[in-house]
C-alpha cells in the first residue's frame, strides 16, 4: 500500500508522468559519450531492461547534441538532455527531439538566451529540470551563508525557478542535491514547503556501491516515507545499471513499486546446521534473471523457518543436512541440503508458470 505524498504540480516527461500523484519514476545517467552513438544506444536499452523509467544523457559539444536524435529514434525511453552554459546546446537538443531538459536558467548567458530556449521547450511541450548541487553553489550564497546550507540550497534553486517563472514558464521539476545526508534532507524538507513543483531526489557524488547505495536509501528512502519526491535517481560511481537496481529496491522496501523478486534470508544462529550463507548467496544469484514479483525466504531453521516466512510465496528451511521446501509457510517436502536450492526453483518456476497460465 503505497503512503500518502504530498501533492505537487504534474509535468511529463515523454510518456512518464512526474508528480501531481502519480507513481515516483526512476532516472539514471549514461556514462558513455554520447557522440558515440551504438554504445549509448546500447547502455540506455541495458538501462531500460533493469527499470529505469527516464535516462539523462551529457551534452557537453555539438556533436553530441547533434547525435541525440539518432539515439531517440533507436530507444524506447524518454531522454534528458544534461545541459551546461551553452544555450545553443539547448536549442540544438530540443531540435532533435529530446523529451525534457536539466538546465540551469542562470548559467547561460542572460535573459535573451533564456527566452530563446523557453520559447522552443514550450514550443516542444518539454519541462526543465532545474538542478542545484552543493558543490557548484553560487559564490554570493556562500557569502551570505558562511557554508553550504539548506537555506542557500533552497535560495539559489529559487533565483532559476523566478527566471523561468518571469517567462511564464512553470513546466519544472526541481533538485536539490549534496553528498551530506542531513543536509539534503533539511534542503528538499524547505523546498517541499516553498514550491509545489516536482522534486527529483537524489544524494548526488554519493560514492561508490559500497557505500553510495546505503547513503542514497537511506536520504531518499526517508524523503519518499515523508511523502515528499516524485522522481529519484541513485547516483554511484560506476555502473548505472547498479543504479537502477538500488533505486527500484528503495521503491520495493516502501511499497511503492513492484521489481522483481524479493528474498527473505534469516541470519545465521547457533541453530543453523546448513550452509546457509552460500545458499542465500546462490539463490540471489539465480533470482537475478527473473523480472516477475516474487518473495522467496532462504531459513536456516526448520523449527520455526516456514512460520516465519509464511508470507513468502516460496521457500527453504534448513535442517541438518536436508531441509524442508513449502509455499506460503506450507511444507511441501524434505530434501537433502544438496538439492534445495534445485527444488526451490522447481517451485519458483512452477508458480510463474500457473501465474502466467501455462
Amino acid at each position: 500500500m503505497e503512503m500518502e505524498r504530498k501533492k505537487t504540480r504534474q509535468i511529463h516527461i515523454g510518456p512518464v508522468a512526474i508528480g501531481g500523484g502519480a507513481p515516483v519514476s526512476v532516472q539514471s545517467m549514461t556514462n558513455t559519450k554520447t557522440a558515440d552513438i551504438s554504445a549509448t544506444v546500447a547502455q540506455i536499452r541495458a538501462l531500460t531492461e533493469a527499470g529505469c523509467d527516464i535516462v539523462r544523457l551529457a551534452v557537453p559539444d555539438m556533436d553530441a547534441a547533434k547525435a541525440l536524435g539518432e539515439i531517440i529514434r533507436a530507444v524506447d525511453v524518454p531522454l534528458v538532455a544534461d545541459i551546461h552554459f551553452d544555450y545553443r546546446l539547448a536549442l540544438e537538443a530540443i531540435h532533435q527531439g529530446v523529451a525534457a531538459l536539466r538546465l540551469n536558467p542562470g548559467n547561460i548567458g542572460g535573459e535573451e538566451r533564456v527566452r530563446a530556449v523557453v520559447r522552443e521547450a514550450k514550443a516542444a511541450g518539454i519541462p526543465i529540470r532545474i538542478g542545484v548541487n552543493g558543490g557548484s553553489l553560487d559564490k554570493k550564497l556562500l557569502e551570505k551563508y558562511g557554508h553550504v546550507t539548506a537555506k542557500a540550497l533552497v535560495e539559489s534553486a529559487m533565483e532559476h525557478v523566478r527566471i523561468l517563472e518571469a517567462q511564464d514558464f512553470y513546466d519544472m521539476k526541481i533538485s536539490l542535491k549534496a553528498h551530506d545526508v542531513p543536509l539534503t534532507l533539511a534542503a528538499y524538507r524547505l523546498m517541499s514547503e516553498t514550491v509545489e513543483y516536482p522534486l527529483h531526489l537524489g544524494i548526488t557524488e554519493a560514492g561508490t556501491p559500497t557505500t553510495g547505495m546505503i547513503k542514497s536509501a537511506v536520504g531518499i528512502g526517508a524523503l519518499l516515507a515523508e511523502g515528499i519526491g516524485d522522481t529519484i535517481r541513485v547516483s554511484l560511481t560506476g555502473d548505472p545499471i547498479v543504479e537502477v537496481r538500488v533505486a527500484n529496491e528503495i521503491l520495493k522496501s516502501l511499497g511503492m513499486r513492484e521489481y522483481g523478486p524479493t528474498m527473505i534470508s534469516c541470519p545465521t544462529c547457533g541453530r543453523t546446521s546448513i550452509d546457509l550463507p552460500a545458499i542465500a548467496a546462490e539463490v540471489e544469484k539465480r533470482l537475478e534473471a527473473i523480472r516477475e514479483p516474487i518473495t522467496v525466504a532462504v531459513m536456516g531453521c526448520v523449527v520455526n523457518g516456514p512460520g516465519e516466512a509464511r508470507e513468502a510465496d516460496v521457500g527453504i528451511a534448513g535442517g541438518k543436512g536436508e531441509g524442508l521446501v513449502f509455499r506460503k509457510g506450507e511444507i511441501l517436502r524434505k530434501v537433502p541440503e544438496a538439492e534445495l536450492v534445485g527444488e526451490l526453483f522447481k517451485e519458483i518456476d512452477a508458480l510463474l508458470a500457473e501465474r502466467r497460465g501455462a
